[in-house]
């Protein structure tokens, strides 16, 4: 990072004039343990998906059977995740961790189902903690998988009809934030819902106080099986100092969870963009995280993270291609 820090100010541009672009290529050096760090490519987008029982609870307009058709889109490739990474020359791996309804089998679709969606967490745990590990355990496999493969940067994607309830639940518990302050609109709902929606958060939270209160317990809980894939997707990244984008707040919740178990992750953690969901910006701030994007988005998928791969790419890039001063022949000031 010394390193890193020493070349940027050696650069043909004024010292700080690239911004967070700059302590990002720093970060990433210290992660690589290299100066300069190798580019983040190839990467791969993992889109974990899974169906959550808190739906009863009307907190979604969407019919549960989307997230089994939005996945077949996902393999079809014609969601939006699809297009951005054909631009940013990302692939994608869906992976069912808890999908409701059965899969075909189907090239490009991991087959990981851990339960056929999550209980109610107003009405008892989503989970049990074993069902939670196995879920974690997914993410972790995932990742090893296309980092095996040859995966440079890895990126966060999800899936789940409902899934922005157990989000804000989770970043309730692990912030301390009150649910009005963590729950947003998800996929658009109106003023009626949203309360329905804030309370269902606080009804869950309230149910589970008493829970334990380790991360495995938090995620059996309140959480979802995409939500803990993603802890094991981003703990394994970490682990492998391989550095992971995070996408929007489905993601975020993920991270908290991920930061809970390993304080360390952090250091592995790209924060995508900023989600128009309010829990998002509550999460990373939690983490510490400065977003690279800021464009209003709330669709998940990955989405978010995919459009901040050049980003991530060109902060990496300027420590292998901008010429120095001295190499220049440009004064300096």
């Amino acid at each position: 990072m010394a390193a890193a820090r020493e070349l940027q100010s050696r650069l043909t541009k004024p010292a700080g004039s690239l911004g967070d672009l700059e302590e990002l290529s720093v970060r990433l050096a210290g992660l690589f343990g290299a100066c300069p760090p190798p580019l983040p490519e190839p990467a791969a987008v993992a889109v974990f998906a899974g169906d959550h029982g808190v739906h009863a609870q009307g907190v979604s307009p969407w019919p549960q059977e989307v997230t089994a058709q939005m996945v077949a889109n996902f393999l079809a490739g014609g969601a939006v995740v699809n297009a951005f990474a054909r631009q940013a020359g990302a692939r994608v791996t869906v992976v069912d961790v808890g999908v409701a309804n059965p899969l075909p089998v189907a090239a490009g679709l991991v087959d990981a189902n851990v339960r056929r969606g999550t209980r109610d967490m107003t009405v008892e745990p989503a989970l049990t903690r074993d069902e939670a590990r196995a879920a974690v355990e997914v993410g972790v496999k995932v990742a090893e998988r296309l980092i095996a493969e040859g995966a440079m940067c890895l990126l966060t994607g999800d899936m789940g009809i409902a899934n922005t309830t157990p989000a804000a639940t989770l970043i309730a518990a692990f912030t301390g934030s009150p649910a009005a302050a963590v729950t947003g609109r998800g996929t658009g709902i109106d003023d009626a819902t949203h309360a329905h929606k804030v309370s269902v958060v606080e009804s869950a939270l309230a149910k589970h106080a008493a829970a334990e209160k380790d991360p495995l317990g938090v995620l059996a809980a309140v959480g979802g099986l995409e939500h803990a894939a993603i802890a094991g997707f981003i703990l394994a990244a970490a682990a492998h100092r391989i550095p992971v984008i995070v996408d929007g707040v489905i993601a975020a919740s993920g991270a908290l969870a991920a930061a809970a178990f390993a304080p360390d992750a952090v250091a592995a953690m790209v924060a995508g963009h900023r989600s128009a969901e309010p829990g998002a910006t509550v999460a990373l701030a939690h983490l510490g995280l400065t977003p690279l994007l800021d464009l209003g988005m709330r669709l998940g998928e990955g989405s978010g993270a995919v459009l901040a791969l050049p980003v991530v790419a060109s902060a990496v890039r300027v420590l292998h291609e901008v010429a120095t001063f001295d190499s220049a022949g440009v004064s300096e000031k």
